[in-house]
């Protein structure tokens, strides 16, 4: 029931954002995707971390930023890759093959490109406003997750 309103919530306040996305999500370079990707995905995260019970924020800090780790948005990249249609498999690809100015300091290469194409996908479902969709994927990674565990 909690998660239930969570989800809601969450698709209420990003969909709110949809009246002032005046662009097509094709019209942005994939690092621009993953951009507002990263901040759409940290939502997700809170919230999904808020939603397994009340606990000190030191802690629940501590299971965020595990989740937003490149290493673990590599694995949820992977556990989420076969069920995205082509055209978000498009997206996800691009973003993965952008180069980044950037070097990553706690993950290698290959894991960091992958974290942004997730946050890629993320962002381009979120400036069309599919944020279900965003759910749904988010989710699905994330039961790839625990079930890794």
């Amino acid at each position: 029931m909690k998660e239930t309103i969570m989800n809601k919530n969450i698709q209420a306040l990003l969909a709110c954002n949809k009246e002032i996305l005046n662009h097509k999500a094709t019209e942005y370079s994939p690092l621009a995707l993953a951009y507002i990707g990263d901040g759409v995905y940290e939502i997700f995260v809170r919230t999904y971390v808020i939603n397994k019970g009340n606990a000190p924020v030191n802690k629940m800090h501590k299971a965020s930023r595990e989740l937003v780790r490149a290493e673990t948005q590599a694995k949820i990249y992977h556990s989420i890759e076969k069920q995205l249609t082509e055209e978000e498999t498009n997206v996800l690809r691009r973003g993965r093959n952008a180069k980044s100015i950037s070097v990553p300091k706690n993950a290698d290469m290959t894991q960091y490109r992958h974290a942004t194409g997730l946050e890629a996908l993320i962002g381009y479902l979120y400036i069309k406003g599919e944020i279900e969709r965003i759910n749904e994927l988010i989710n699905l990674g994330l039961m790839g997750l625990s079930n890794e565990v």
